[in-house]
């Protein structure tokens, strides 16, 4: 495959990495951090596997779709940890979490 058909999945990946840092960053700041503990969690693993997917697509490594598969789990647990909580940035965490595991999922098929 070549570096222009992972296009989608690539950005997908990063998008879906900067609103994971951007929302534990910012459940960092919560009164409560300490409820926020699994939330955060997710998030820094979630933006460390999407940037890693994001860099094997990239470089159009032999491990890439097996790797997206894996980012696709975790995309979607990050997703169905955000959307429990209220707050703007876990919301928009959830989205941008939920379309990357539609990319990688499409990615790894």
């Amino acid at each position: 495959m070549t570096n222009s058909m992972y296009e989608a999945c690539i950005q997908a990946c990063l998008k879906c990495a900067v609103a994971c840092d951007t929302c534990a960053a910012s459940c960092l700041r919560e009164d409560d951090v300490k409820m926020m503990a699994r939330c955060i969690q997710t998030d820094m693993d979630c933006a460390d596997t999407c940037r890693t997917a994001a860099a094997l697509m990239a470089r159009d490594s032999e491990f890439a779709k097996a790797f997206c598969k894996v980012c696709a789990q975790v995309c979607r647990a990050c997703g169905e940890e955000c959307k429990k909580h209220e707050a703007d940035h876990c919301q928009r965490c959830a989205e941008a979490c939920m379309a990357c595991a539609d990319e990688c999922e499409r990615m790894a098929a």
